[in-house]
């Protein structure tokens, strides 16, 4: 009969946070030793203990203020409203250690020194202490909070430098999209026979390409675009469709006037309908109608787009709605949304939700 016998190991690791805090207050605390077993003659055994209660006191200080500290979440407010808090709380730890440093002070010389000493007169002793409970809590606490303000800064420039990426993404595979044989081909033969037929129009579908070349070249540098400065290119966009679905494609747009100036993600509305138009319209033979609703609700914009067709779930899900999923967390968080479902079984809406941005707040 064999005895399998299991092995259990400890994987504890001491996070930075307590190396720190023990090795810095292990530090600090030297000195003190050194003083009470030169100057107060307190011999190894309380020398010790005097050790380890200062490197407590430290710890025990310190900390309660970081618990305090996360809960309030100072660590997200900016520098000056930070200040604010910081002040005062260094204050109020330095006392605090002066009193908790006097208090273990007197029972040492009561209790085991065997001395007189007045409690009240132990308690105010404030000299060299207070200064070095001043110092000590303003080094710890600047430290803190300074250490906590470069990860968050370089947590914000990571988080830029990767939605900088994205949208030039975006911008590639707008262009990408624009630029594609197919689309290209389409539109020029459309132009080549408009020229001997309807010259004025002929122009006017160049003019629009152009201007969508222009656009996916130049003019997407921003992260957001007003509602009405993305609806001028989704206008230019399906002008230069029509003149190859000609009757199988129309827009139709829902729009409060009141919400022109809110801005959006660049080039989201246009991927939402370009998107419409590449599994939809193209394939139905009779084409439809592509529907845009845009509203406010409550503190959102909900912006909708609606085409005939059904939802394949394996093809639906291309590389722009992948990089604009990536592009809200990023800009967003968890406050915006993008869903596609069917309504019925011919109608399959892409829904966009976004936190209220206006010009004042970008």
């Amino acid at each position: 009969m064999s005895t399998n016998i299991t092995t259990h190991t400890s994987n504890f690791k001491l996070s930075l946070y307590w190396k720190c805090q023990l090795f810095g207050w292990s530090i600090v605390s030297i000195y003190w030793a050194y003083t009470v077993y030169t100057r107060d003659n307190y011999g190894v055994f309380y020398t010790v203990l005097n050790y380890v209660l200062d490197i407590s006191i430290g710890i025990c200080l310190t900390h309660f203020y970081r618990r305090f500290a996360l809960y309030k979440k100072w660590n997200a407010l900016p520098l000056k409203r930070l200040l604010y808090r910081v002040v005062p709380s260094i204050l109020i730890l330095a006392i605090l250690y002066v009193l908790m440093n006097n208090v273990k002070w007197y029972i040492y010389w009561t209790a085991f020194a065997g001395e007189e000493k007045d409690l009240w007169k132990a308690l105010i002793y404030w000299d060299p202490i207070l200064l070095t409970g001043l110092r000590l809590m303003s080094i710890w606490i600047l430290a803190y909070h300074l250490y906590h303000y470069y990860q968050r800064e370089v947590a914000t420039a990571k988080e830029n430098a990767q939605l900088s990426l994205l949208t030039k993404q975006v911008q590639l595979d707008n262009l990408s999209t624009q630029l594609n044989p197919h689309f290209l081909f389409n539109s020029l033969n459309s132009i080549k026979s408009l020229i001997e037929e309807d010259p004025s129009k002929a122009r006017r579908a160049v003019d629009l390409l152009s201007d969508l070349l222009r656009s996916s070249l130049y003019e997407t540098d921003d992260d957001f675009i007003a509602i009405e400065e993305e609806l001028a290119l989704v206008s230019d966009y399906i002008e230069l469709e029509k003149l190859r679905f000609e009757e199988r494609l129309s827009l139709e747009i829902t729009l409060d006037d009141n919400i022109k100036h809110i801005k959006v993600p660049t080039l989201s509305i246009q991927l939402l309908i370009e998107n419409a138009i590449k599994h939809g319209i193209d394939k139905s033979i009779k084409g439809g109608v592509v529907r845009l609703i845009i509203e406010k609700r409550d503190d959102q914009i909900i912006i909708c787009v609606q085409n005939p067709g059904r939802l394949i779930l394996n093809k639906s899900k291309g590389v722009g709605l992948k990089n604009l999923k990536e592009r809200l967390t990023l800009q967003f968080k968890t406050a915006a949304s993008f869903t596609l479902n069917e309504l019925d079984d011919t109608t399959v809406e892409a829904k966009l939700i976004l936190p209220l941005r206006t010009n004042e707040n970008i």
